[in-house]
């Protein structure tokens, strides 16, 4: 049992600092209402906000993976851990606004760098079980999506400490997993020959581009990241104006996360199955998931809500580690860190400016179309992977 839990120490160090990662981008949403009072700003300027903190994360996918083919994933990942936990103290002190969008980007910046190579890292170390230890990782992820919530909606409502002491307890957090990362990962990855140091030429990332297959995969993950970030970022809200309370409303938020559970059972069947027989399954359940949650707008009991958002977590969540492990096998060894960092970037760059179009739309045009835009996206994202796999067989 023993030797068990050692092989374990990978995955318990990435899927933490991943936990990590989450808990502080899921603790903003549930904060736009108490932002807006604090700072007098509208949902627009809040969504412009987040969408940076998400643009940069995106833009830092590709160089975290290749610098990871060079240099190593442990370096990156602790580096990436140690600037996450400096951000999160920023935010533990109250601060002028500029401030607190500056703390935010830097929040993208720390965490940016971890998933791309996380996966790579994984991977290797994982070769037989890779579904299961990304479902497991992306179970973390998402766990921090009902934790996050919770601890938010508790100061918020707690007569002795403020919000800022959810940042506290991250940033101190983000500095301790970055110390236990450089131990752990470090014995675990995979020693590097010289060779390993030779530049991949930029064209031989392009090159895959040029495979139907890579490429229309691609465009599957854009939409849903397009889609599912536009929706945990503004659900809260939505749910709000569905004439749920904020406290109500954070706790049916939490609820999108309890299902991520279901991540460790498709990352598990797909090793089984075939990863793209999941796909398939996990986003038509999300696309009529979100469908649902736009249907039943604000004439809806809480129980109806509660059952169209586990719908759609279900679909969502379950899709998210099989993603991760097609993508590995569709990439060239040479250049899996990354290639797979250029796949992140471009989806993580379409996730990153969903939060800003919702914020506007909304805005001007409510809630309701803003989410219908996003249910498009899921849908073509949905109808793509169905032509893929049609094209597989």
């Amino acid at each position: 049992m023993r030797r068990r839990l050692r092989t374990l120490d990978a995955l318990a160090a990435t899927a933490a600092i991943w936990f990590l990662a989450k808990f502080l981008r899921y603790a903003f949403p549930p904060l736009f209402p108490a932002l807006s009072s604090r700072y007098g700003v509208t949902d627009a300027t809040l969504g412009l906000a987040f969408t940076a903190m998400l643009l940069v994360y995106a833009l830092l996918q590709f160089p975290a993976g290749a610098i990871a083919d060079r240099v190593g994933a442990t370096r990156v990942i602790t580096a990436g851990a140690a600037v996450a936990g400096v951000a999160a103290l920023a935010l533990a002190v109250d601060a002028p606004f500029a401030v607190l969008v500056g703390a935010m980007v830097l929040v993208g910046i720390g965490t940016g760098v971890h998933k791309t190579v996380a996966i790579g890292l994984l991977s290797t170390v994982y070769t037989e079980r890779t579904g299961r230890a990304l479902g497991v990782l992306d179970t973390a992820g998402a766990l921090a999506g009902v934790a996050a919530p919770a601890a938010v909606a508790f100061c918020l409502t707690s007569s002795r400490v403020t919000w800022h002491a959810v940042f506290l307890a991250g940033g101190l957090l983000g500095l301790s997993l970055a110390v236990l990362a450089y131990r752990w990962l470090g014995a675990r990855e995979p020693e590097r020959d010289d060779g390993d140091d030779e530049r991949v030429p930029l064209r031989r990332y392009a090159a895959l581009f040029r495979r139907p297959a890579f490429a229309g995969f691609v465009l599957v993950t854009v939409g849903f990241s397009f889609a599912y970030n536009g929706v945990v970022a503004f659900l809260p809200r939505y749910l709000e104006t569905a004439g749920l309370t904020p406290a109500t409303a954070s706790a049916v938020y939490g609820s999108l996360f309890v299902v991520s559970l279901v991540q460790t059972v498709t990352g598990d069947l797909a090793d089984r199955v075939g990863p793209l027989r999941v796909i398939v399954a996990t986003l038509a359940v999300a696309t009529v998931g979100l469908l649902a949650l736009i249907a039943v707008g604000g004439g809806a009991g809480i129980v109806t809500l509660v059952g169209v958002v586990v719908v759609f977590g279900l679909g969502s969540h379950g899709f998210r580690p099989v993603r991760g492990a097609y993508l590995m096998a569709l990439l060239p060894e040479d250049v899996s860190g990354g290639g797979l960092g250029v796949v992140r970037t471009v989806l993580m760059g379409a996730g990153a400016i969903a939060p800003g179009v919702v914020g506007v739309v909304s805005t001007y045009a409510g809630f309701r179309v803003a989410f219908g835009v996003l249910w498009v996206a899921l849908a073509v994202a949905a109808v793509t992977a169905g032509v893929l796999l049609v094209a597989e067989r």
